[in-house]
């Protein structure tokens, strides 16, 4: 029996991504911004437990990246669409990177993300500005 895993968010981008980049997709320059949220509704998936954070994406959703929180080093969160929703970055000890686009209730899961950071790696959280 594997250890079961609390399961905090699962799904994909926020939909307001999508609606204000097919809006802006409407102007020429707009055009790759709008392929862009697309392709992210399509195929992004975020799945945030108690013990990771998964980031499913790639063409046709093939792409798995997973992250334990002892792994990470830093979050930093930038808000979106007045706030509704955010882009957040994960990075790693060892320097990589996860980007995490249009996250719903960002503000929320930043939040669940520090304190797990904080129980399993409190020397590299970000609470301790």
């Amino acid at each position: 029996m594997g250890i079961r895993e609390e399961v905090y968010y699962e799904g994909g981008p926020h939909i307001g991504d999508l609606i204000l980049n097919l809006m802006i997709g409407l102007t020429v320059v707009g055009i790759p911004l709008a392929i862009g949220a697309i392709v992210r509704a399509l195929w992004l998936r975020y799945r945030i437990t108690d013990r990771r954070i998964a980031v499913m994406g790639g063409w046709l959703g093939r792409d798995r990246t997973d992250v334990i929180y002892s792994e990470v080093a830093k979050i930093v969160k930038v808000p979106r669409g007045i706030g509704i929703w955010g882009d957040m970055v994960v990075t790693m000890k060892n320097g990589n990177r996860i980007e995490m686009r249009a996250v719903p209730k960002f503000l929320e899961v930043y939040d669940y993300i520090n304190e797990r950071i904080i129980a399993k790696n409190p020397e590299f959280s970000t609470a301790k500005k």
